[in-house]
Order: structure tokens, then sequence, then C-alpha cells
């Protein structure tokens, strides 16, 4: 008797490529469910600037980790992998298949092949870099991990200050390179079998994606939902691009035309960053958003192989 196979479907890109979409009908084409691996989807308090899926999609399909936590909630890409492959486990109890979907490269990798322990950081040092931050801002922490880790700059989201601080703790307690820890060991094992899946459009079609859905979530109300979550702003949650800026407009920083202007501009920033992640993993098929017919073939072979 061949044993059960059990295969994970991650669909990864940039943001506004169209993954809600082809994730919703992988998941029906094979009567599973899916598990977002977007960061921020995590919280029920971002709605409009996280693009969650809407009421009409989700009750398509069972999803996992939507508006399961609270921006209050203290949670890390360490909780959410324990908790994640939990999930996973029940779920292929049941189904042959199960759809991850996101844009977290972070998120995807600790369910893909789990992290490397990091060293212990030595409290006053994590004070002095928070001081650091307060009184001169990211510009020159960005400049010492860009001398001091040239790949992990490459990556991580340049205006989440709380990664490049978590970076440079590394750094300097150690030595070595964040990058160095996070290569260190073999990956976990897994009792499924990746199949990745990745979707990107020409850099003109999707920025004009990017622009034209921020339009449309300015019009839905991101401000006003900003303006709401300005008392939390310092919360990790929402050190995020869609957010930040507007929180700088309504501290006074600059006018609301600016803050359309670098909304637009750093989501297309942030696509970009996403496409350098997930571009450095060699085992992602690329597709256009349109090949939903050939990405489900593709899966089907694979559990027929």
């Amino acid at each position: 008797m061949s044993l059960k196979k059990n295969i994970l479907v991650s669909v990864v890109g940039p943001t506004a490529v169209g993954k809600t979409a082809l994730a919703i009908e992988i998941a029906r084409y094979f009567n599973t469910e899916i598990v977002s691996a977007d960061s921020r989807q995590f919280y029920r308090e971002m709605n409009i600037g996280t693009a969650k899926p809407d009421q009409a999609e989700l009750d398509q399909v069972k999803h996992h980790f939507i508006d399961s936590h609270s921006i209050k909630d203290h949670y890390s890409v360490g909780m959410y992998e324990k908790e994640a492959l939990a999930l996973l486990d029940e779920l292929f109890e049941h189904h042959d298949v199960v759809v991850l979907v996101g844009g977290s490269g972070l998120f995807f990798k600790a369910i893909w092949e789990g992290f490397d322990e990091m060293p212990e950081v030595d409290l006053v040092l994590r004070a002095a870099l928070n001081r650091w931050f307060e009184e001169e801002g990211l510009a020159p922490m960005l400049e010492e991990l860009k001398e001091k880790d040239p790949e992990y700059f490459s990556l991580v989201d340049r205006q989440n200050y709380q990664r490049v601080i978590r970076a440079l703790e590394v750094i300097r307690s150690s030595g070595e390179s964040f990058t160095s820890f996070r290569k260190g060991k073999a990956p976990n094992s897994r009792n499924f079998e990746n199949l990745k899946i990745g979707l990107n459009l020409e850099r003109d079609v999707l920025f004009d994606r990017i622009n034209r859905r921020m339009d449309l979530m300015i019009d839905a109300g991101l401000f006003e939902e900003a303006e709401e979550l300005l008392p939390y702003k310092d919360h990790n949650a929402l050190q995020t691009v869609g957010y930040t800026e507007i929180f700088s407009y309504l501290e006074g920083k600059y006018d609301r035309e600016e803050a359309v202007r670098l909304l637009k501009r750093n989501s297309r920033r942030y696509a970009k960053r996403q496409l350098t992640w997930f571009r450095k993993d060699e085992e992602i098929k690329w597709y256009q958003p349109n090949e939903s017919e050939r990405i489900i073939r593709l899966i089907a072979d694979c559990l027929n192989a």
C-alpha cells in the first residue's frame, strides 16, 4: 500500500498580482482549504490596508489565519510556524492538497523549512539600539546594516524598524552577519511535499495594478481606518507599508497628496522586494495570473505521480 501523498501548494508573488483569486480557484477545484501566510492579514483591526479576501471570497473556501489575532497581541513568525504546522497536520488528515498563500517571505520560510536558532541578545544593547532609533531614525541604522550584511539589507522591509533593529542586535552581539544565522542549519523535516507556484506580471502592468488598488483602498476608507489605528501606531503589526505613510500625514509631516504619492511608491517598492526574495528560490515555478488551468494540471500531475 502506498503512503498518502500530502502536497502543500504555496502561491507566492508580489502584492496585487492576483494570488487570492488563484488560491481560491485551486482550493475549490481540489475541495480543500486555504492557509494565509500574509503577516498583515492575521490582524482583525487591519482590513482595508491589508487587501484581505472579502466576505464573498471567504464564503467560497474556508480560510485560516485571517482575522486570527489582534494588533495588541505579541505574535512572531516562530509562533506562526508552530501554529500553522499543527493546523497543516490536521488539514492533511482530510485533504491531499492544502493551499498556502500570501506575500510574506519569512512566513513561507517558516512553513517550508523553519528557522535557525538565533544568539541571545544583551538587553542593554537592545535598549541602546532603540534609543539610537528614537534619536536619529532608521537612516544610519540602515547604513550599518547595508555595510555589515548586504544580503539581508537587500531583502528586509526597510520601513520595519523592528526587523532592522533585530538584525543589528544579532550582528553586534555575535560579530557575524544576520544572514549567517538564517542559513546555519539544514531545513527541518516536513510531512508534506512543497509545490511552489509564483505569480508575476510585466512590471508596468503590475505597477498599474498596485496604483489602482491603492486608489480603491483610499476610496474604501484607508485614511479613516489608519486614523482609528493611530493610537497603536508603534505596535509591530502597524509598522508596514499602507499605514506608516498615513500616520505621518496625520501627524502633520506632509500633506494628503504627498501621503498618497508615498503610499503608491512604497507599495511598488515593496512589490519589488517581494520579487527579490522569491526569485532567489529556484524551486518556485513562475506563471502569469491567467494560467490557472496549467497550474491546476501541474498540481493534479504531482498528485498522480
